[in-house]
């Protein structure tokens, strides 16, 4: 694969700009969106956490899920033997703790390394995922053959597009790997695994059925791929059948994550020719607006680019856009071994030891 920096900023920019769509309408009925914004549904970004644009746990996470991989990028090609997923799930500490939920668990302090923590904005509370939450509190660590719990929430999904944008590591198995590290249920992380290589393979010019296809056939490799199978085999099939005009609520609400991926990817088939169409389908249902939209618009950003992410005026406002960026060309920097990068992602930062365990503060 050929790096290309409008769909690598496209990929990251996508889900947060689907996200600041779907964050107003997250908990609304699909008749209470119509009812408030109008056939087809919300269209621009509206208010939420005090202004418009503005993002939510999904994309906090997501950026921390590409810090995280960075720093692990930074420390594989200088010789630390440690898996990228441990690197990310201190990097997830750090997003934890910018929760104002109080850590114990480390003592060499990395669990405060990185540039993103100090970014007031990220320490707001945007409706953080219960399991997410409980898996950090929990001072132990998931993986797909040692399950922390048995959630199958979209947590584990929506924040894992980062993992397409490393080339170290096989981006199925990093992504079922990231999302295990917080939901143990084989459809938690599964699903992610499948649109980490969906990402991977629209960057890679694949047309985008093709791609949905390959993460299919690789899915069906393991042990409780039904679901995942199931849900985007449903996506595909109602796309070809009813196009647009297809029942996205039969997908399901997308707060679990075969049917967060089936949305998204049900959105990304109908954006295919364009990004906005996409992402405004996949948030207006009844259901995890958000997290179905960020979804969608990680695959189309990845698809379209930067710039048709950012045509329609008001997407521009999307929150901690400058920063994204900046994250999105760090993770090219890094594919394509450019000097100056690692800067921020230092090599050196001895792995934490573990101490205690992480307790929730106030609020």
């Amino acid at each position: 694969m050929k790096p290309n920096r409008q769909k690598f900023r496209g990929c990251l920019l996508g889900g947060a700009v689907g996200d600041a769509l779907g964050a107003p309408v997250e908990f609304m009925t699909r008749a209470e969106i119509l009812a408030r914004y109008g056939e087809p549904g919300i269209q621009s970004f509206d208010a939420a956490y005090g202004r418009k644009g503005a993002i939510t746990d999904d994309t906090q996470m997501t950026m921390f899920t590409a810090e995280g991989l960075l720093q692990a990028v930074s420390r594989h090609r200088s010789g630390v033997v440690e898996e990228p997923e441990m690197v990310v799930h201190r990097a997830y500490l750090r997003w934890f703790a910018s929760q104002e939920l109080r850590s114990t668990a480390y003592s060499s302090g990395e669990e405060r390394s990185g540039w993103l923590i100090n970014l007031p904005e990220l320490r707001a509370r945007r409706a953080p995922g219960s399991t997410c939450l409980s898996a950090l509190a929990s001072g132990r660590v998931g993986t797909p053959d040692e399950h922390l719990n048995n959630s199958k929430g979209c947590g584990g999904v929506m924040r894992v597009a980062p993992c397409a944008l490393v080339k170290d590591w096989d981006p199925f198995e990093l992504g079922c790997k990231t999302a295990a590290l917080t939901h143990g249920h084989p459809s938690g992380y599964l699903a992610a695994g499948a649109l980490a290589l969906i990402i991977r393979n629209v960057l890679d010019d694949v047309v985008l059925s093709d791609a949905i296809g390959r993460a299919v056939k690789r899915l069906k490799k393991e042990p409780g791929h039904e679901e995942c199978v199931a849900a985007l085999e449903q996506a595909v099939s109602l796309w070809e059948r009813d196009g647009r005009e297809g029942d996205v609520e039969s997908l399901g609400g997308g707060w679990v994550a075969e049917e967060a991926l089936a949305i998204g990817v049900y959105g990304a088939l109908a954006g295919e020719k364009s990004f906005a169409a996409g992402i405004q389908l996949a948030a207006n249902h009844s259901g995890d607006s958000d997290s179905t939209a960020a979804i969608a618009g990680n695959i189309l950003g990845a698809m379209h680019g930067e710039d048709e992410v950012l045509a329609p005026d008001g997407y521009r406002r999307v929150e901690l856009r400058a920063e994204i960026v900046r994250l999105a060309d760090d993770l090219l920097a890094a594919w394509e071994d450019e000097p100056g990068w690692t800067e921020r992602y230092p090599a050196e930062v001895a792995a934490p030891q573990v101490v205690g365990g992480i307790r929730p503060g106030a609020g």
